[in-house]
């Protein structure tokens, strides 16, 4: 499972309205600004704050490095 291009150009962190960056190992979603992590299922980004898993500073760091950019 890919998230297309095109949707990544639009899709928006909901909390801060940053870019968000695919990491395809884990089928995420990354805002670097909140260090949010939005889970993808079945091909549809979940961008609900409430569902949002936060990561530590330094974890996000490097999960940002392997993100799709």
């Amino acid at each position: 499972m890919t998230v297309e291009d095109e949707l990544l150009e639009v899709l928006a962190c909901p909390q801060c309205k940053e870019k968000v960056y695919y990491l395809a190992e884990e089928d995420a979603l990354l805002c670097g600004e909140c260090n949010l992590k939005y889970r993808v299922e079945d091909d549809i980004p979940i961008m609900l704050i409430d569902e949002a898993e936060e990561i530590e500073v330094a974890e996000m760091d490097q999960l940002l490095d392997k993100a799709e950019r």
